[in-house]
């Protein structure tokens, strides 16, 4: 007799038929992965996360549970992509923009415009062959990706007129350390300066960059339309999110376990676009009362810009991720294709 039926035998003796005890060894989850990431537990992906972690307890009856540490609780997002590649932590919901150093294939979400601006034939893109294979490819970097989700877009700011795509020319943005993002900004005629983003708001400040990109939830609650004179909703950069487990926690799962996850992550994403959505619109209601020049590009001037950067951003994608990144660009073009066509 193990350990554990000794342990339930005890309890009928000293409980009787009560099963109290019986019912809280039988209950208790099996499986438990801690889950980190940046966000307070007030936005969009902390939220959404309850809904899974809710879930996926009922559908495996209690045998997998998901404790949610959010805000940064367990470290900065390299620290924690670190802890789940090593096993000290068992998962992350991070932000495709610091998973480049671990997995080059993931920076292909800096392309502008890569997403199709139709909500339903992005989402389609995600969790087809491609979103398929972008997951497959963290397999090779100490990761197993179950998920990739949606987290708004990036727009454009500047103390210089944002008009027209002519005014773009001689201005300087700020951009993570990204090849992919300057060729972006040199296909508009702008330069682009790699800065730590705690020194963004400085720098908007004393003229060391004219301008910068981000979502509006980010440019409204790290205030840089306070530093910023003009706004213009572009949606030209895709804001994602990769959900990574440690793949040692993840291979101990049974097979409908996984299974249970994998889709749980899928199901949820469109309520996770309706909530991203609101806190977009919110914060572009909020930044609009302050003053600030705000104007949305039209679906003609977007196309525009696309046929002025994509190319570009794409070339500096492949020379960064080779092989793995060329491959990823020709299915990703089958694809878009398809959907868009």
């Amino acid at each position: 007799m193990n350990i554990k039926k000794i342990i339930l035998s005890l309890a009928l003796v000293a409980f009787g038929s009560s099963g109290f005890l019986i019912n809280a060894e039988v209950n208790a989850a099996e499986f438990t992965a801690k889950i980190g990431h940046l966000e307070s537990a007030k936005q969009p992906r902390h939220k959404t996360l309850e809904i899974v972690a809710d879930l996926v307890k009922k559908r495996t009856n209690g045998a997998v549970e998901f404790k949610l540490f959010p805000s940064a609780q367990l470290g900065n997002a390299r620290q924690m992509n670190e802890g789940v590649q090593m096993g000290t932590l068992e998962a992350t919901v991070s932000p495709a923009a610091f998973l480049g150093g671990f997995n080059s294939a993931i920076s292909v979400l800096d392309i502008p415009y890569l997403l199709p601006s139709n909500i339903d034939q992005a989402r389609e893109l995600r969790a087809g062959p491609f979103g398929a294979a972008l997951l497959k490819s963290f397999d090779a970097s100490g990761f197993t990706a179950v998920g990739w989700w949606p987290n708004g877009f990036k727009n454009f700011t500047s103390n210089k007129s944002l008009d027209d795509i002519s005014a773009f020319k001689g201005q300087r943005f700020r951009v993570m350390d990204s090849k992919i993002l300057i060729e972006q900004f040199n296909s508009l005629g702008a330069s682009a300066i790699a800065l730590p983003f705690g020194e963004l708001y400085t720098s908007l400040q004393n003229g060391v960059v004219d301008g910068q990109e981000n979502p509006l939830t980010t440019i409204r609650f790290m205030k840089f339309y306070e530093v910023q004179k003009n706004l213009v909703v572009s949606e030209h950069g895709a804001m994602e999110d990769i959900v990574l487990f440690n793949p040692s926690w993840w291979g101990k799962l049974p097979e409908n376990y996984q299974n249970i996850i994998r889709s749980t992550f899928m199901e949820v994403i469109p309520g996770l676009e309706k909530r991203a959505i609101a806190g977009q619109k919110a914060a572009l209601d909020h930044i609009k009362k302050s003053g600030i020049n705000v104007r949305v590009a039209s679906s003609t001037e977007r196309m525009k810009m696309r046929d002025m950067m994509f190319d570009d951003a794409k070339k500096a994608y492949i020379d960064r991720a080779k092989d793995t990144g060329s491959a990823l660009m020709s299915l990703y073009g089958s694809e878009y294709t398809r959907l868009t066509k």
